[in-house]
């Protein structure tokens, strides 16, 4: 995966953070918490959104 979009947006106190793969289309969402850094949110959307993908690829054969 050579490339992630990210999009980070505030709901009181958490985070909701979108991660797109824009080569496959796949699509998660994490909320995690407001008082973690950006990158840590980042972070863990990634590992999210290649799991999906890894697991998408596995159900495919």
């Amino acid at each position: 995966m050579s490339e992630i979009l990210f999009e980070m947006m505030r709901v009181g106190n958490a985070v909701r953070v979108t991660a797109i793969d824009p080569a496959t289309g796949t699509e998660v969402v994490l909320v995690g918490s407001a008082q973690a850094s950006p990158y840590t949110l980042k972070a863990n959307a990634a590992r999210k959104l290649q799991a999906v993908i890894a697991k998408k690829k596995l159900e495919k054969g």
